[in-house]
């Protein structure tokens, strides 16, 4: 059977090597071990032998960052297998307080990440109140709901009218530090890395293990999404017309453009992929490639004008560190991760 005949045979939505939803198998996992690679391996395929499922890689990548290159591994080196998260609820952090000096502004309609009514208030929501807890000389905090995303950085954090938000990518500011994000804000370490995976029809042959098979096809992204990945250092590839970008609306009609014969392949977050996969009816009729395209980190920003903003960093970035140190990072991530895919079932 070939790999795009064993993606179009799967019962569950999509590619089991992309989309974590939890298997019957897994509730034997062998976890909270090392493992060695093997020059056989791939991520897909140790979920399958030690969870049961190949759709739980997600668990393995997030607790494995900086261990792989985008989701390969490489031979001889070890992984940590972790184990299944416990679903229980957040608790509440005690350090939130709405009338607090210290503002955080973040918003819904952003699964797994944050939502009012995720548990937690979202994977990064619950990272971050874990994290201000763990902080040096904690102090309180509040956190504010905006669903208007647009408003956030202009005018919202950019006039301080809120300290702090999240989460936030930023552009490559090394290559191209004019940009706004780049020019007016100052971001934490990465909270969690998102793949941006590549979404096709199964009908196409179209396959992405190097490089060069992306020459000549055109890609959609949605307006305003970042293209900064396609110029990165040794893959000039929009100046030098190796890929074409083709622009939507938002990312429903980039997945429609796909449906249409007028993309090759819609790119953005395997996240919001999977949700509009399910919410536009295209199970195993779109299907996310195994590699990544990209991965892009999501922040906690300030803007560079605020009196406090290097004393903030410092809070959240050394309170990161003591969470992923304890392990409850883990924990966090991999709880969401498992309520997310087990949702869109």
């Amino acid at each position: 059977m070939t790999k795009r005949q064993l993606l179009k045979s799967l019962p569950i939505y999509a590619a089991a090597s992309v989309f974590a939803l939890w298997g019957a198998g897994a509730a034997n996992a062998a976890c909270n071990v090392n493992y060695t690679v093997t020059d056989s391996d791939t991520l897909f395929q140790v979920a399958e032998r030690e969870y049961g499922s190949a759709q739980a890689w997600t668990l393995i990548y997030y607790a494995n960052q900086g261990k792989l290159n985008g989701t390969t591994l490489v031979p001889g080196s070890q992984i940590y297998i972790p184990c299944t998260a416990d679903q229980t609820a957040a608790d509440p952090t005690p350090l939130l307080d709405d009338n607090a000096d210290l503002k955080f502004l973040t918003g819904s309609n952003y699964a797994p990440f944050t939502d009012r009514d995720l548990p937690g208030g979202g994977m990064v929501t619950e990272i971050v109140n874990a994290a201000m807890e763990l902080a040096p000389s904690p102090v309180t905090y509040s956190v504010t709901w905006n669903d208007d995303w647009s408003q956030h950085l202009d005018p919202l954090l950019k006039e301080k009218d809120f300290d702090m938000g999240f989460p936030w990518g930023h552009g490559n500011c090394d290559a191209k530090p004019e940009e706004f994000r780049c020019q007016n804000f100052l971001y934490s370490d990465s909270l969690i890395t998102v793949p941006i995976m590549l979404f096709v029809k199964n009908d196409n042959a179209f396959e992405f293990n190097t490089d060069e098979d992306l020459a000549g096809k055109s890609i959609c992204r949605p307006d305003g999404y970042f293209t900064y990945d396609l110029e990165r250092e040794g893959r000039d590839w929009l100046n030098n017309g190796v890929v074409t970008i083709v622009r939507a609306a938002d990312a429903n009609a980039c997945m429609q453009k796909v449906m249409d014969g007028e993309a090759d392949a819609a790119s953005v977050n395997l996240f919001l992929g999977a949700n509009l996969i399910v919410e536009m009816g295209l199970r195993d009729i779109i299907l996310p490639l195994e590699r990544p395209i990209s991965e892009g980190g999501l922040h906690v920003v300030v803007s560079k004008t605020h009196w406090r903003a290097t004393a903030h960093l410092y809070r959240v970035n050394e309170g990161l560190r003591a969470l992923k140190a304890d392990g409850r990072y883990h924990e966090i991530v991999g709880r969401h991760l498992e309520a997310f895919w087990a949702q869109l079932q």
